[in-house]
């Protein structure tokens, strides 16, 4: 059987890709082939079930400093097709998006399933074949084009092969790639929890804080956000955003570390020493305890308080330096021990992944091999929290798309 294209993995980049690629040559025959039983399964999932499509950010510039791999290249991949234009594509298909607070995108129905059935309309009306449980273990390429096998025995040919398997923790699913002459940087996992030794805030899990930073001790990497305290230790897009781009140095240390939390955010030593002092000597009656500053949430405070070995019912005005300094300490640096890390099972994000320095830009086509084309988490590239890993998705696969169909690429 031979097919004009054959894309290999049913997820929001391989999709994607093969409705801009029939919408441009209606009369090519195109296949998606994805090994599990599932088709767009992470879109399904994501942000709770609501699909946080993209984020209200459109310029390329700005967009593309939520990367910590693959910054460079989404910049200039941006130029052509970013989030602004993922808005329009989906409005042309009557699928409205919004805006939350935070910049996330969701369609307006707050559901995922509106996503998924979008697009499995757009390739039904386009008649892209769709194969399931079809795990594709080597691509070859042979004379003029390549020879596909699926399921260790079947074999399609194709004139030009789409990957765009997505990211997978264990390095060995990516192993029939090396038929393509490609290398693999070693996928580890991006976005996660920390999990805490001691379990020492374990009562206050659910309590979260609007603005606190978060620092991996002895490093460079910080991060400040909304934090959230779980069962297991500190959670919410402070964390899962500092994991981010601290995610080859906390696999290089097995992520065994020190956080050092300031739950203000903002506060320094100066002036968490000024305005506690001021309040001392307007409130010098009043419970240290019962009245938490910085505007933290009671029970942390309390928390913090019985940190610093401030009793209960301590004062104001009986309050020592070396106490003052205790809580100051937890305030601002308040110190946790890591021990592990908590991912999102199906929505885990890793990178790795085939290494952007052998994809020729802006075609997304392999420099190894002619006719070859990746998309999406498959390549070395991956974002922060909040619908940046899918906008580097639409846009990896918008180009390859492009490229494919020999559309020239345009300027968005």
């Amino acid at each position: 059987m031979l097919y004009d294209v054959v894309i290999v993995g049913g997820g929001a980049a391989g999709f994607f890709a093969a409705i801009e690629v029939a919408t441009a040559k209606p009369t090519w025959k195109i296949v998606i082939v994805e090994k599990t039983p599932k088709l767009l399964t992470k879109v399904s999932i994501s942000g709770g079930g609501r699909c946080n499509v993209t984020h209200h950010c459109f310029e390329a510039k700005p967009l593309s400093k939520h990367y910590p791999r693959g910054e460079k290249t989404l910049r200039q991949l941006f130029q052509h097709f970013q989030a602004k234009d993922v808005v329009a594509w989906f409005e042309k298909r009557k699928v409205k998006l919004k805006t939350e607070e935070d910049g996330r995108m969701f369609p307006v129905t707050d559901s995922s399933e509106t996503i998924v059935q979008t697009f499995l309309q757009e390739a039904a009306a386009r008649k892209i074949e769709i194969r399931t449980k079809a795990e594709v273990s080597s691509v070859i390429f042979k004379g003029n084009t390549w020879q596909i096998t699926i399921n260790q025995k079947e074999k399609i040919i194709a004139k030009k092969v789409l990957i765009a398997i997505g990211g997978n923790a264990g390095v060995q699913h990516y192993d029939w790639l090396k038929d393509t002459g490609h290398t693999i940087k070693p996928p580890i996992p991006s976005l996660f929890t920390f999990n805490e030794k001691e379990k020492r805030f374990k009562e206050l899990m659910g309590i979260s804080v609007a603005q606190a930073e978060v620092k991996i001790e002895g490093s460079k990497f910080a991060y400040t956000g909304p934090l959230l305290i779980t069962h297991w230790g500190l959670s919410g897009p402070a964390v899962i955003k500092l994991s981010a781009w601290a995610a080859e140095y906390l696999f290089e240390r097995k992520y065994t570390f020190y956080a050092l939390v300031n739950w203000t955010g903002t506060e320094t030593e100066q002036s968490f020493k000024t305005k506690t002092e001021a309040y001392r000597q307007q409130h010098p009656k009043q419970i240290i305890a019962k009245h938490p500053l910085f505007n933290l949430p009671q029970r942390l405070w309390e928390k913090l308080c019985e940190e610093a070995a401030i009793e209960p019912t301590k004062i104001w005005s009986e309050i020592a330096l070396r106490q003052s300094n205790k809580l100051m300490e937890q305030v601002l640096r308040c110190r946790f021990s890591i021990l592990g890390k908590t991912t999102f099972k199906e929505e885990f994000v890793t990178c790795g992944g085939i290494p952007l320095s052998e994809i020729e830009l802006p075609s997304m086509q392999s420099k190894v091999k002619p006719n070859l084309f990746f998309a999406g988490e498959v390549l070395d590239i991956d974002g922060e929290t909040g619908g940046f890993n899918f906008q580097s998705a639409w846009t990896t696969a918008y180009m390859a798309a492009q490229a494919i169909a020999q559309i020239p690429a345009s300027e968005g």
